[in-house]
């Protein structure tokens, strides 16, 4: 008599062995209607799984997050449901469920065409509304093999061949299409309402270049057509605010060839980059950090100390000089323990803060390099706090003051935090890890915002936690992070004098707020849509003159702006004023000065925004001010 105890706390007794979808029938006919899978003792299940013990049960629906996944891994099989049919010769081989949908990997003798993914669209919608039962088989290793291999599926047979001998394994059909999967799938395809596939794109079987090269199929898949449309228009958005789109037609900057992942500045760009890095100086000085800067290449032996050249080799760049080895500096923590490390410190030196805005270069695989927001040079705004073990929550404390203040300041203001606590591989014992994760923690509840825990995921030197960005098109963009490490400190001999005159190890905090500089400016780029705030525009205003008559004006109402410290500049082109103001806000220059001959009588601007907003005319005076208003309010809207 199996006993089901529901997540309310309830259960129910059943006098025989009994199946998911009934024991959700005997709750309600409605969620027997709407359940998609079961979690029993904290296990996904198909609804067609049997239970014949006690057991906690948990019926999952749309609602839940894991059903969402269940459906995007089941659009993959109906992908491949269709292939299969319109295409009978593809080989299937692997269909996961990804962020945001699904692909398939196909192995077929010609290149799927955008008319081929109409076709397979079609054809998918056909057996989505046939309501087709999927169902759950088991099938012996061996006997597997040679089912897959008698339908002529030799990649599927190749993928079975190398699972152990004695595991049973689970097969999913509908209809004439069946595949090999863990599951659990939804009960039919009927329950798949909303999907699309996207794009078609080459993969290597098994991830590995030497092997054939396969066809990838993309899809995105949602509970529901509205959702799906959702999707698809911060697609079309994000498309339009893609940085590297904005920042060539802004001059910003630009990447080539023969600097892979490294950045080109131009004028502009490099305006936008100089204020974010004088913006965070200024907070940083204002909070007691000292600025330091250290070299680019260090001796290969201070790597091999800290533990990076074992841990980190492949991603390090490399040189040599007169016999030595020396490592292009990927990080910045080693180097500051050496600054630290000259002269004595005592207990009463601490905390000491050192930061740097530190020029790192790691070896990242070409294939992942993306504009700014994956590059192998990079400069972070990285600091290092070294402190007693007391001084470790109020330390974290003061840090998270300040990151969210920064983030408000760049108009950030959905912050999403997660603590990431001790690995199983790990240095230190674990009086030392309770006391650091229970000042994180501390610190976490401080702030009164809600968190998620990490379990196992933190740094092998210790716990630390993770700051992410929600943007305006609802993506994440992780930034943030302090991490508490107690490893290298003593890997490298540091050490003060403590009260008592006993000689110990600090503590050293690592800690950032925007990370990567570069791959922020591209968070920034595509959040403002490079119509970036008054106080980060590479231009703040515009002078336009409407005639020659008014350029000797323009260019004083230029020069004025200027030595008060604004960045300006004057369009004195003989070219309509119409032309001038179009081309300008397609610059996204926050403020656009008209002047013509009124204006210059009487010695004034006519303002308009970006936006096309008509402010009127007045005096410069008066323009300064709401140009200081707004420089000032920063990215805030508030």
């Amino acid at each position: 008599m199996p006993v089901i105890t529901l997540p309310d706390g309830s259960e129910r007794t059943f006098d025989h062995p009994i199946s998911v979808r009934e024991v959700a029938a005997a709750i309600g006919p409605g969620l027997a209607k709407a359940a998609l899978a079961g979690k029993v003792d904290g296990r996904l299940v198909d609804t067609s799984h049997v239970i014949e013990g006690d057991v906690t049960l948990a019926l999952l629906t749309e609602r839940d997050p894991e059903g969402l996944e269940i459906i995007r891994h089941s659009s993959a099989h109906l992908l491949a449901h269709a292939v299969k049919q319109l295409y009978p010769t593809a080989q299937v081989t692997i269909g996961p469920m990804i962020e945001n949908g699904f692909y398939y990997d196909f192995a077929y003798e010609r290149p799927f065409t955008p008319d081929d993914l109409t076709r397979i669209q079609a054809r998918m919608e056909e057996l989505a509304g046939r309501d087709i039962p999927i169902c759950r088989s088991v099938m012996a290793r061996d006997q597997a093999v040679a089912f897959f291999r008698s339908l002529g599926e030799e990649y599927k047979a190749q993928i079975i061949a190398d699972i152990p001998a004695d595991q049973a394994l689970s097969l999913y059909r509908q209809d004439d299409f069946i595949d090999l999967c863990r599951g659990p799938h939804i009960p039919s395809t009927g329950k798949l309402k909303a999907f699309k596939l996207m794009k078609v794109s080459g993969s290597y079987w098994r991830g590995d270049s030497r092997n054939a090269v396969l066809q990838r199929i993309y899809g995105t898949a949602w509970l529901d057509q509205k959702a799906l449309k959702a999707y698809l228009h911060r697609l079309e958005e994000a498309e339009k605010r893609d940085h590297r789109r904005v920042g060539k037609a802004l001059d910003l900057f630009h990447v080539q060839e023969e600097a892979p992942g490294m950045v080109f500045w131009h004028d502009r760009g490099w305006r936008i980059y100089i204020e974010v890095q004088n913006y965070i100086r200024q907070r940083l000085r204002e909070r007691g950090y000292q600025e330091i800067h250290t070299p680019q290449i260090v001796d290969r032996s201070l790597w091999e100390r800290s533990g990076h050249w074992e841990k980190f080799r492949a991603d390090m760049f490399t040189t040599a000089s007169e016999n030595r080895d020396y490592a292009i500096k990927p990080m910045n923590c080693p180097c500051h323990i050496q600054v630290y490390n000259q002269g004595l410190r005592s207990y009463r030196d601490l905390p000491l803060r050192l930061a740097e805005f530190g020029s790192c270069h790691r070896n990242e695989p070409s294939g992942t390099l993306h504009g700014l927001m994956r590059v192998r040079n990079f400069v972070q705004d990285d600091a290092h706090i070294f402190c007693t073990e007391d001084q470790i929550q109020a330390e974290v404390s003061a840090f998270m003051d300040l990151l969210f203040e920064v983030y408000a300041d760049f108009g950030f203001t959905e912050v999403q935090l997660a603590l990431a606590t001790r690995p199983e591989q790990r240095v230190g014992n674990d009086e030392v890890w309770d006391k650091a994760e229970v000042a994180l923690e501390l610190a976490l509840n401080r702030t009164g915002r809600s968190w998620t825990l990490k379990p196992g995921e933190g740094a092998f030197y210790g716990p630390k936690i993770e700051y992410v960005l929600r943007d305006c098109l609802d993506r994440l963009w992780q930034c943030g992070t302090i991490q508490v490490d107690f490893s290298m400190p003593g890997r490298l001999d540091a050490h003060y004098i403590a009260e008592d005159g006993s000689k110990r190890v600090p503590v050293m905090l690592h800690r950032a707020i925007l990370g990567s500089l570069e791959r922020f400016i591209g968070i920034l780029i595509e959040q403002y849509a490079g119509a970036l705030p008054a106080w980060l525009a590479p231009t703040q205003a515009i002078v336009l003159n409407i005639t020659d008559h008014q350029a000797e004006y323009a260019s004083g109402v230029e020069k004025s702006l200027m030595q008060q410290g604004f960045r300006v500049a004057a369009d004195l082109r003989n070219e309509k004023i119409g032309f001038k103001i179009r081309e300008h806000t397609l610059q996204r220059i926050p403020y656009l000065l008209v002047v013509g001959d009124r204006e210059m009588a009487m010695e004034t601007v006519a303002v308009r925004t970006r936006t096309g907003q008509d402010l009127g005319s007045m005096r410069l005076t008066a323009f300064v001010e709401l140009l200081q208003t707004a420089i000032a309010r920063r990215g805030r809207t508030e």
